[in-house]
Parts: C-alpha cells; sequence; structure tokens
C-alpha cells in the first residue's frame, strides 16, 4: 500500500516536472512552426530572403531588448504600459544631445540615465504612491507620450550618426553578416539569465513577484527591488530608442508606439504569469521571438495592419488558457 502511494506520488512528481518543462518546449514549438508557416506562405518565400531575416533581427532586437526587461518586472509582479512612450521620448532625448554634444557615446550615456530616471519615477510612484502599476504606467505612457510631441513639434528630425563610424559599426553594423543589433538582443537576455538566475537579487525579484508579504517578512526590500526593476526597464527602453535612432539615423515622434502591449504579450506567450512570481528568461526570449516572427509574418503577407492585433490577441489568450490549464495540471499533481 505505502509503496503504491510512493508510486502515485513519483508518478506525479514526474508529470509537474514535464508540465514545467512544456512551458518553454511549448513556446519553442510554436515559434517553429511559425517560422516555417512563414517561410511556406509568404509571397516567393520573401520570409526566408536574406535581406528579410536581416530586417528581422535589427529591427526585431530593438522590440526584444525592451521586451526583455518587461518581462522581469512582471515576474516582480509589475507592469510597466509607459516602455514606449519612454522610448519615443529617449529617441528625442538621444537626438538633441548628440546634437549638442557632438559625441554618440556621451548622448547614448545620457539616454540611458535619462530612460533609467524614467523607469524610477514610475517605480516611485507605484511603490510609494501605492498605485496599481496598470494604471500609474498607463497615465505615465500618456505624459511621457505627450512631452515628447510638444518638445519636438511632431516633427521628424534627422540623427547624424552617419558622422561617427565607430559608432555605427558598434551599434548599428554586422559581424560575421549578423546585425550588431542582435547581438545585443542576445547580450541583453543572457545577463538577464544571470540576473534571474545566478544571483541574490534574482530570488528577491521572484520572491517579491509570488508573495509580497512572504517576501517582506523574510527581510527583502520589496520596495527597492520593484523600484529597481522600473528603473531596468526604463533603461532597456532607452537603450533601444539608441538602437532604433542609429538604424534608422532619424527621429520621429511615433517611434515604439504600441510596443507596450506587445512586450506584455512576449512575456506572457513565453509563460510568464499574470500575477508575478512566475517565468524565466529563455521563455521571456523564445516569446519575444513569437512576437517579433509574427509581426513580420504580416507584414511579408501584406495583410491589412489590422490582422496584427487579430493575430497578436489570439496568440496572447491562446498563452493564457494554455498557461492555465498548466497551472491546473500541476495543482492536481501536488495534491
Amino acid at each position: 500500500m505505502a509503496e503504491s502511494a510512493m508510486t502515485g506520488g513519483f508518478t506525479r512528481q514526474r508529470g509537474a516536472d514535464l508540465l514545467l518543462r512544456f512551458r518553454n518546449a511549448g513556446v519553442l514549438a510554436v515559434l517553429l512552426i511559425l517560422v516555417i508557416g512563414s517561410a511556406i506562405l509568404t509571397p516567393e518565400h520573401t520570409f526566408i530572403g536574406v535581406a528579410n531575416i536581416q530586417v528581422l533581427m535589427a529591427f526585431g532586437a530593438e522590440f526584444g531588448v525592451m521586451a526583455l526587461g518587461v518581462g522581469v518586472l512582471m515576474i516582480a509582479g509589475e507592469f510597466d504600459l509607459s516602455v514606449g512612450s519612454i522610448l519615443g521620448l529617449c529617441a528625442f532625448a538621444f537626438t538633441v544631445t548628440l546634437e549638442a554634444s557632438g559625441n554618440p557615446f556621451v548622448a547614448t550615456a545620457a539616454t540611458l540615465v535619462f530612460g533609467a530616471l524614467l523607469g524610477t519615477i514610475n517605480g516611485l510612484i507605484v511603490v510609494k504612491g501605492n498605485i496599481v502599476s496598470f494604471i500609474a504606467t498607463l497615465g505615465a505612457m500618456l505624459t511621457y507620450r505627450g512631452i515628447t510631441e510638444i518638445l519636438s513639434g511632431g516633427k521628424v528630425r534627422t540623427v547624424p550618426v552617419d558622422e561617427y563610424p565607430l559608432f555605427m559599426a558598434l551599434f548599428s553594423g554586422k559581424v560575421a553578416g549578423v546585425p550588431v543589433p542582435a547581438i545585443w538582443f542576445v547580450l541583453v537576455a543572457v545577463v538577464l539569465y544571470f540576473v534571474l538566475n545566478r544571483g541574490r537579487f534574482g530570488n528577491w525579484i521572484y520572491a517579491t513577484g509570488d508573495n509580497v508579504q512572504a517576501a517582506r517578512a523574510m527581510g527583502i526590500k520589496t520596495g527597492l527591488v520593484k523600484i529597481t526593476c522600473f528603473a531596468m526597464v526604463g533603461g532597456l527602453s532607452a537603450f533601444a530608442a539608441v538602437l532604433q535612432a542609429t538604424r534608422v539615423a532619424a527621429f520621429s515622434v511615433h517611434m515604439g508606439e504600441g510596443w507596450e502591449l506587445r512586450a506584455v504579450a512576449a512575456a506572457v506567450v513565453g509563460g510568464t504569469a499574470l500575477t508575478g512570481g512566475r517565468g524565466n528568461m529563455i521563455g521571456i526570449f523564445l516569446g519575444t521571438l513569437v512576437i517579433i516572427v509574427v509581426d513580420n509574418m504580416i507584414s511579408q503577407l501584406r495583410l491589412a495592419y489590422e490582422y496584427t492585433y487579430i493575430v497578436f490577441g489570439l496568440v496572447t489568450l491562446g498563452s493564457v488558457l494554455l498557461d492555465l490549464w498548466i497551472d491546473r495540471r500541476l495543482q492536481r499533481a501536488s495534491a
């Protein structure tokens, strides 16, 4: 009898382990299906053309860098709907600072600090003001976008980065045919992976997102953890702004519009819980790639832009439903 109970417990535990692994494997399977389907369905198979792949890696990396940070923040139990607006405002700041200083590296450093500051402000409003992050950052999204409109006058401005070949090579060049932004995207993912899995701060992030009260009882400064994560998201959004402004050599007030919800979708598709406390960098990375591929696939199929919302909505909803199903199976396995 005891042996039967032990066998049953072992089987349930094994099933739970398989389900946990299935989270990332499922996202990877979806990504592969999308890539194969896009390669087959796009006219003249343009999806797998060298030109499109390079554009995909460069443009997708700009979104990806920001989405990775949003995923970490969601693990900590918070949202930031202002990341797209932070990107736009930081792109303007980079343009102005470059014109004033004549040094793209100084402009980049100043932009990163500015982005981290904007993120810190969001974090302070959420933590010190005790305001739900969804509402606080929704207000920040509108505020930052409005400030960008006012300061720029809504005009497109040229960013004179072509005058600095070393800077262009580091932020918009190619290494063995691979766009440098894609390399930055992977490096950011690797760094955040080690932050989440190889350090004390990563444990604090998971504990804060899982149960704030319990984390506080353990002596974790949950407010500082959240503010730090907000600052990190702001800094990564600023870095994405520098990458995009360098690639297109121009500033537009519409830069980053709509990216905030796609970043949340990328994290959710990657298995990050909307309630916080659960998720991993591999899943977020794969989920980001799914969103990037879907966006490019729609463009290559020359579908009306309205279909983008439908596809993203279905992908996000399907991911949430799959996550709920896995959670229920895990609860049964642990019972």
